[in-house]
């Protein structure tokens, strides 16, 4: 079928408004008519060629929140009318190890992205910046009626990208917990560790959003412009999450971790970052990275932000707004994620 959607027809090109074709409903697969896409900076990042080069044209987005419009005569967990989402990836294979254990992003034989990778039909793959998407119905969330879908639309990377590390470096009472960067991922890494009960402190370049971190859930709020905070703050993190997609001194943040704790990586920076060997030995400190989760995590990671009335602090936009959302978030302002209404692209 032909639905609408917006693309980006080069590397550095604006996106602009087109159609494309989504696959015919198969034995296994679900319409969704999609409602809201979030844009998610890994969007900016893929259109401007910075993660390598893409297939073009691009439709990005992998924050999708709709609703079931036809499901495939196999499809037994999902029936017309639910409420829905699909994250980052909508395949893998399945048979491996990882895929077996539930971590299908880490599929040994590759997952298969939501947008600008190739699926196993050896099709290009469209993300949600538009009407409608065809998925395998084991890549299907169900999205809780509590939740606005709108702010829900973020969760489905935002909200898994942090959930995955704090519950698996164990935050929760007792626990201290700092995040570095107060953004799209950040501030759900906020609320999702003030929720699982850890004390939270964010550690940002100024002091200029510590009114949002503090009503967020943060305990305590320091700038990391100032030269005092690494020394004031040594040795004293269980886990560090950190959010920004820029280069930081890992040697100085590591630094605060106590014996035995983590900085678990979740930004992806274009550029390769640097340590010193001996600022691990120094603490038995550990340094991790963390994608999204699988499946399973992902629905526990709902249903989670769902009892507790997490979602993303959102500004809503139609569609002709997305290239200067872009630049919006470039330059780091929104508070704190754009999602995009679809329906401004019929």
């Amino acid at each position: 079928m032909h639905v609408h959607a917006y693309a980006a027809p080069a590397a550095g090109q604006p996106l602009v408004p087109t159609t494309i074709e989504r696959r015919d409903v198969g034995p296994h697969d679900i319409l969704i008519e999609i409602q809201y896409a979030g844009i998610c900076h890994s969007d900016i990042h893929t259109v401007n060629g910075d993660w390598g080069p893409q297939t073009f044209p691009v439709v990005p987005g992998h924050e999708i929140v709709g609703v079931v419009a036809e499901v495939g005569a196999d499809v037994t967990r999902h029936t017309v009318g639910d409420r829905v989402g699909v994250g980052c990836m909508v395949n893998s294979c399945g048979d491996c190890a990882h895929c077996r254990n539930g971590d299908e992003q880490y599929c040994a034989n590759g997952m298969v992205p939501t947008y600008a990778g190739v699926d196993r039909d050896g099709t290009t793959t469209q993300g949600g910046y538009s009407t409608h998407v065809v998925v395998d119905a084991d890549y299907v969330l169900s999205v809780p009626q509590s939740l606005d879908p709108a702010a829900a639309a973020p969760l489905l990377c935002a909200g898994i990208t942090t959930y995955a590390p704090l519950r698996r470096w164990g935050a929760g009472p007792g626990k201290k917990v700092a995040v570095v960067g107060l953004g799209g991922l950040g501030h759900m890494a906020v609320k999702i560790a003030h929720a699982m009960g850890a004390e939270v402190t964010v550690l940002s370049q100024s002091l200029k959003k510590q009114e949002d971190g503090l009503r967020l859930g943060a305990d305590e709020y320091y700038a990391t412009s100032d030269p005092n905070t690494f020394e004031q703050l040594a040795g004293r993190f269980d886990l560090i999450i950190n959010t920004v997609s820029a280069g930081i001194d890992l040697n100085a943040y590591l630094g605060l971790l106590t014996v035995d704790g983590t900085l678990v990586n979740v930004g992806a920076p274009a550029e390769p970052l640097s340590l010193n060997a001996m600022t691990l030995i120094s603490g038995r400190r550990n340094f991790a990275g963390s994608m999204i989760g699988g499946i399973a995590l992902t629905q526990e990671m709902l249903d989670f932000c769902a009892t507790h009335n997490i979602g993303s602090e959102i500004e809503v936009i139609p569609a002709d707004r997305i290239n200067q959302a872009y630049e919006r978030v470039l330059a780091s302002d929104v508070r704190y994620r754009f999602v995009i209404d679809t329906a401004t692209l019929n």
